[in-house]
């Protein structure tokens, strides 16, 4: 005959005491039961989708931008691009982190007093008229991720002792903007841009100072080529730091590549 179980093995049986939970066998912070993780069983938020891969524009303020002014970081008399402002080592991009350039933003406007010609990557309407109200000039235009490279530490990249790059055009969402008089876009109609210029001085009522009789004329009219890095250097020239010379490409078919 089969000895029944006693009240207390059943209560053991149904309520055991010696499991896991019992000696502080968690499981680690975060860890989800079940077969499916939590990222394929939630749905996906299409929003999110290419973020990582988005250009950002770190911001330089007109602030900083006449302090630098001020301080003797930037000299007026030549134009001012991202090779400019990244000398001066008060601002720095990554372009690792996804970083194509400098967006000019408004924080200082009432206190900007600079006349200078200015190329950056991003600038809404009251920041360009802040510029062009004191006789100056602003560009937006765009850089791939190799001329940032080159354009951040213009010294690092000539002792590697490689060719200036070609600038690429922008992707083609981007093209829009840059092709946009009234964004100064650097592939914008020159005579469109004059247009532009006189009606956004009618619009926030300023005069607007004539180029033309501006002794600085010559300064303030610079303007890459949309191929071009450097200010005065072309696509495919090397630059010998050391012998202070630059090499320039004598084959047709370099020269075809980079003219192009």
């Amino acid at each position: 005959m089969k000895k029944p179980h006693s009240r207390g093995g059943r209560r053991r049986a149904e309520f055991p005491n010696k499991g896991h939970k019992q000696r502080m066998g968690f499981a680690r912070l975060g860890f989800e039961g079940g077969q499916t993780p939590f990222y394929l069983r939630i749905p996906c938020e299409p929003y999110y989708k290419g973020h990582h891969l988005r250009r950002q524009y770190p911001p330089l303020t007109l602030q900083q931008l006449q302090l630098m002014i001020d301080l003797g970081r930037i000299d007026v008399s030549q134009p001012i691009d991202l090779a400019t402002v990244c000398n001066t080592k008060v601002l720095a991009i990554d372009p690792y982190l996804q970083h194509f350039g400098f967006q000019l933003t408004d924080e200082g406007i009432d206190n900007f007093k600079g006349k200078v010609n200015i190329e950056v990557q991003h600038a809404k309407e009251h920041v360009i008229a802040a510029v062009e109200r004191n006789g100056g000039v602003i560009t937006t235009a765009y850089y791939d991720l190799e001329s940032v490279l080159a354009l951040m530490n213009p010294e690092k990249f000539f002792l590697k002792g490689k060719p200036i790059p070609k600038r690429m055009l922008p992707p083609e969402d981007a093209i829009g903007y840059y092709s946009d008089p009234k964004s100064r876009g650097y592939l914008a109609d020159p005579e469109e841009i004059a247009k532009e210029r006189f009606l956004l001085a009618q619009k926030y009522g300023y005069v607007l100072p004539d180029l033309l009789k501006d002794p600085d004329f010559s300064m303030l009219t610079a303007r890459k080529d949309p191929r071009q890095v450097f200010y005065g250097l072309e696509p495919g020239w090397v630059v010998n730091l050391r012998d202070k010379v630059v090499l320039k490409p004598v084959d047709p078919e370099y020269e075809a590549y980079y003219n192009k």
